[in-house]
């Protein structure tokens, strides 16, 4: 055990060393390939035996609580890590493939919440997205493909949100990635019969300002965040989309009515990450931003190309202009 657990110490130290958000091991027939996700590129760390691998994939089951001897079915659990005297949560999953189990593990540092001011590229998207704290109900959608930032910007809004008012603000995560000051958090357990629905219905007791359903995984979850939306709250999601029209058909794929989408969705922000160009910044990486206001919504439900609207293909060509980014 413990030469697994010094194995695992040395590619997880190596993992944040190189500012990796995430660790693939890739089974083959004869060896076990680790490849990090650091600024957004995945390369190759380096190869493990089946042996190193058995061993680091059942430690792994163990410490983060999973079924040791279950290898047919997905997995997921947790750990939490520290190195440098700094905080981490590892998110496990599991997925049965080639005879083997694939493992996949999502660095969360815990310690910060980055602010808006942080996270933007341009300034006059980071006032667009300041403008959202005026809002006093209805829905807020951050949307974007898996790893483009969602999360980490609905952290930052929260965030804002509690510097601009004493609200109470209640979240269904799951799981719960970072600890936020002066807000109720809520850990969504499936198995144990903690669903979304039934936490939102509870938080909904809890006399809330603000709502933020960790995302809108299908179309219960999204018809109750619009009724709750409808109500007076304020309640801030994600959504799985590639831009900020694909939003809209995305929403309406989901069962969603034209009509609850037009009386509660106040507007949406799809998001991308560039990497800087940046010597001091190497590692660093920004958001930009498609943003839908409430009269595009409507344009877009109407069957219209929503006009005066910034896409992404702009934004990276001026990104290049202004030196921030090597590629268009």
């Amino acid at each position: 055990m413990n030469q697994v657990s010094s194995l695992s110490n040395n590619l997880l130290q190596a993992a944040i060393d190189a500012n990796a958000s995430d660790l693939h091991f890739i089974p083959h027939s004869q060896d076990i390939q680790l490849f990090f996700r650091s600024n957004g590129k995945r390369t190759l760390h380096t190869t493990l035996s089946k042996k190193q691998y058995m061993m680091m994939l059942a430690y792994y089951k163990f410490t983060g609580k999973m079924d040791i001897g279950e290898n047919r079915i997905p997995q997921q659990g947790s750990i939490h890590y520290q190195y440098h005297d700094l905080n981490y949560s590892l998110r496990l999953s599991t997925l049965p493939a080639n005879n083997l189990e694939s493992l996949a593990i999502r660095i969360l540092p815990q310690q910060n919440i980055h602010s808006l001011h942080q996270l933007c590229l341009f300034p006059e998207q980071l006032q667009t997205l300041k403008s959202w704290l005026q809002y006093q109900s209805g829905l807020l959608l951050l949307t974007g493909a898996t790893g483009s930032g969602k999360t980490t910007t609905l952290y930052a809004l929260l965030k804002a949100f509690t510097e601009t008012n004493h609200y109470q603000i209640i979240t269904l995560e799951d799981p719960i990635e970072k600890p936020i000051k002066n807000v109720l958090q809520v850990q969504i357990n499936e198995k144990a019969g903690m669903t979304y629905d039934l936490g939102l219905k509870a938080a909904l007791r809890h006399d809330p300002d603000i709502i933020m359903v960790g995302e809108m995984r299908d179309q219960q979850t999204a018809q109750f965040a619009i009724r709750a939306a409808n109500t007076g709250h304020i309640v801030l999601s994600t959504l799985h989309a590639n831009n900020a029209q694909g939003t809209i058909q995305r929403l309406l794929e989901m069962g969603i009515k034209s009509i609850d989408i037009e009386h509660s969705l106040r507007a949406v922000a799809s998001i991308q990450l560039l990497s800087l160009h940046l010597q001091k910044q190497r590692h660093h990486r920004a958001a930009i931003f498609e943003f839908l206001n409430e009269q595009q919504i409507h344009q877009i439900l109407k069957n219209k190309t929503f006009t005066n609207a910034i896409r992404f293909k702009q934004l990276r060509r001026k990104a290049y202009a202004y030196g921030f980014s090597k590629d268009l």
